[in-house]
């Protein structure tokens, strides 16, 4: 048995969740992102994002944080793409560094699939930054690489890879088998 489990966030959880995002950006974009927005992350404005995004939440979205020993160690939101009404997307899905490889990241994503698939979504893809090594995983989950695009983000141009699955069902029932 794991010693954690994926559940829906709830609003106290922000401070751990904005806590598991500055902490994984650290570890996983430096020399990628501008140095000054990696000294600019702010636990407390984070965690009052978070709040808020929990707080809102909505019949097609949400919040999931994968937690051992009470404490956030990794976590995943979701809900409508901007692209399309019918499309679902993963906005974050992050997990620490001490956590990777044990099946939490492979955990969330299956569960914000499982949602969507629930809120009518029949495909669903990621935005994943293109010199983001851990963008592989998204390959090894079963994601296609489509569309590329660059974003003007904090005075720099990132390349970001869209990585998509066709068909949800398809892809949960698949899963499930394994």
């Amino acid at each position: 048995m794991n010693p954690w489990r994926v559940r829906k966030a709830q609003p106290a959880d922000a401070r751990g969740i904005a806590q598991a995002y500055v902490d994984t950006w650290r570890a996983a974009y430096p020399g990628i992102l501008p140095d000054r927005v990696m000294i600019g992350l702010s636990v407390d404005r984070q965690a009052s994002d978070w709040r808020r995004q929990i707080e809102r939440g909505g019949q097609r979205d949400g919040v999931l944080v994968a937690e051992a020993e009470r404490t956030v160690i990794g976590f995943s939101s979701f809900g409508p793409a901007a692209a399309g009404a019918h499309v679902g997307e993963i906005h974050t899905l992050y997990v620490l560094t001490d956590w990777q490889e044990q099946g939490v990241g492979r955990a969330l994503l299956t569960q914000a699939f499982e949602a969507l698939a629930g809120a009518g979504f029949g495909s669903a893809h990621i935005w994943v930054l293109a010199d983001n090594p851990s963008r592989f995983f998204y390959e090894a989950m079963g994601g296609k690489r489509g569309v590329e695009r660059d974003e003007q983000l904090w005075g720099a141009a990132l390349r970001e890879y869209a990585y998509g699955w066709s068909d949800l069902a398809v892809w949960l029932t698949e899963r499930a088998r394994t």
